[in-house]
């Protein structure tokens, strides 16, 4: 009976070691097209840990909306439908009001105050994430928001009734402030909703306008307002995390903070050179005048106290440390 019982606790106990040391696969579900600079960079991040993990964890991408589409992708790795994905932060601002920070109209409007912002809030938001099963592992913003129109816009009463694309309740509610029309379009569904009319303005990139060839629809002019500089973050189901040995999990971060790093110079980069890109396909790219500035800057404003009362004594603390 003694020797039952050693053989069984050995074979337990290899059972248990199998299973620690198993090979995982995770597919990765990302909201944009494979040469969108984020799908690069979160591309590169995969394979550096699927290389280095020795074969513990692969990790599979599955860019341009294929596994799951944007709207739909916290979801899925929350429920662990996907062990790993992409999501862009300000659009889940019910899920918590400081995912909607970095799109506060004309809180940070350069790149050193965007980083400032992020790491104010960073572990604030990755708290709140892990109590909802989450594990936070990187975020990158997009470069510098500008508004593109159709028409040329040179005075608040310009903006009054323009049907604009609308990705969040930050850009429905600068829509209402300023008069315009706004209609909520996912990133997938631009080309369609402006050469169809469905809209005819919106506040993004200067990298979704080329990446979308926005000047294919109609799009004549972009503004560069830098309204604020937006993120998309890395996040993995916190089940899925857990079954990974601490090395593994120590590799996952390492890599991730090497694709942040990366992924905001490639920003930088593509606030530079898409905005070329735009100019060079024949759209006029420029400043707003003074008064419209102005208004846009009286809009941020009311909208940041609309966000610290909503966002309560969390936002208060995130503000001040900003």
């Amino acid at each position: 009976m003694k020797i039952f019982k050693y053989i069984l606790s050995i074979f337990v106990a290899l059972l248990v070691f199998t299973h620690s040391n198993a090979a995982e696969k995770w597919d990765m579900a990302l909201a944009y097209g494979a040469g969108n600079f984020h799908s690069a960079n979160a591309t590169e991040f995969a394979n550096n840990v699927t290389k280095k993990s020795n074969g513990k964890l692969t990790i599979v991408t599955h860019p341009g909306g294929s596994l799951f589409k944007g709207g739909e992708i916290f979801r899925a790795v929350r429920t662990g439908q996907a062990p790993i994905g992409e999501r862009f932060m300000s659009a889940l601002g019910k899920e918590d009001p400081l995912l909607e920070i970095d799109s506060l109209p004309f809180l940070a409007t350069s790149y050193s105050d965007a980083m400032k912002l992020y790491k104010a809030s960073k572990a604030e938001i990755a708290k709140n994430l892990d109590k909802k099963g989450l594990v936070f592992l990187y975020a990158v913003p997009w470069p510098a928001q500008g508004l593109y129109s159709k028409k040329e816009i040179n005075s608040v009463s310009d903006l009054k009734g323009l049907k604009f694309r609308a990705y969040n309740s930050a850009t429905v509610r600068i829509a209402e402030l300023t008069g315009m029309a706004p209609t909520k379009i996912e990133a997938a569904e631009i080309s369609q909703a402006f050469s169809t009319g469905a809209v005819e303005s919106m506040i993004t990139s200067p990298t979704t306008g080329k990446n979308k060839k926005i000047w294919e629809n109609g799009v004549k002019y972009f503004y560069d307002i830098a309204a604020w500089f937006p993120k998309n973050m890395i996040i993995a189901n916190k089940e899925a995390w857990n079954k990974l040995d601490k090395a593994t999990q120590d590799l996952i971060m390492k890599e991730a903070a090497v694709a942040e790093r990366k992924g905001w110079q490639l920003s930088k980069m593509g606030n530079k050179n898409d905005k070329k890109a735009l100019a060079d396909a024949g759209m006029t790219v420029g400043k707003v005048n003074a008064a419209l500035k102005s208004h846009f800057e009286k809009v941020g404003q009311t909208m940041s106290k609309e966000w610290a009362s909503k966002a309560g004594s969390r936002g208060q603390t995130v503000l001040s440390k900003y």
